[in-house]
């Protein structure tokens, strides 16, 4: 009994170790889509969302549960902090963390960006006031545990948009994912995709309340990952892919209920 509790200790430390170190790769090796005409689409879905849930975060405490669009993509958190809430942020990646810091090294607001797990959060009980998780908890197998984190730090009362990959995509987004990691070619690792009824059910099941559901990204999966190569390879030739994106830009603003058809969904929710 006790060899088998040593054996299980031995196996999980050993796949904590191994995930740390994917994405510290990850984080190493992966260039910076900051600017592609997709990551434009991305941080307007994304400040459109913060405005219409976090409406007034100056002097707010805003958890983020990954940093790895500060580091590469939308640098949300650091929109929010500009509109002057006190930003926290953690990541498991040290790379990713320290590519961070250096985006809020000049930053007259408060902040704390740290290395940890978002399954054994280091922060104490009820520290935020928003949460703010897009595209996280998929990356693991133990997402109702993060999701029980997530509900722990947030302060009674307090409003979190828990967000994830859309199981019905309707650009069929999963399927191309699912078959990119089965040949080793999909860079992020592995990502599970929820439905909304999902997603729903794990967030009451931890204890939240769902006050709207939405998402993020309408458009399809192949565009943003043709048009990030295309940023990083030959970024004067992202005017070509520009055009492709700037409908479902128009769309995603024009017509408020395709975003639940995104291909990240989200819930926005209450901690009662």
């Amino acid at each position: 009994m006790v060899m088998e509790k040593y054996q299980s200790e031995q196996k999980n430390k050993s796949s904590y170790s191994n995930f740390r170190s994917f994405w510290d790769w990850t984080g190493q090796s992966m260039p910076s889509f900051f600017d592609a005409p997709s990551t434009r689409y991305y941080f307007e879905c994304e400040r459109i969302l913060l405005d219409k849930y976090f409406p007034n975060l100056r002097g707010k405490k805003l958890f983020k549960t990954d940093l790895w669009d500060e580091a590469k993509s939308t640098q949300i958190l650091k929109w929010a902090a500009d509109q002057g809430a006190e930003v926290y942020g953690l990541d498991i990646s040290f790379p990713i963390v320290q590519e961070t810091k250096k985006l809020f090294r000049h930053s007259k607001e408060k902040y704390g960006i740290i290395v940890s797990d978002l399954r054994c959060i280091a922060f104490t009980d009820e520290s935020f006031d928003c949460i703010y998780s897009m595209g996280t908890i998929e990356h693991f197998r133990e997402s109702f545990h993060a999701l029980k984190e997530c509900f722990r730090v947030l302060r009674k009362g307090g409003i979190a948009i828990i967000g994830v990959p859309n199981k019905y995509d309707p650009f069929l987004r999963p399927a191309m994912v699912s078959f990119l990691y089965r040949l080793g070619l999909y860079a992020y690792g592995y990502e599970k995709s929820f439905s909304m009824r999902m997603l729903e059910r794990m967030l009451r099941e931890v204890g939240f309340r769902i006050l709207d559901r939405t998402g993020i990204l309408f458009m399809p999966g192949v565009l943003r990952m043709a048009d990030l190569f295309i940023h990083v390879n030959w970024p004067k030739a992202t005017v070509l892919t520009a055009p492709l994106i700037s409908p479902f830009s128009y769309l995603y603003k024009k017509y408020p209920f395709l975003r639940r058809h995104g291909y990240l969904i989200a819930c926005v929710v209450q901690k009662p």
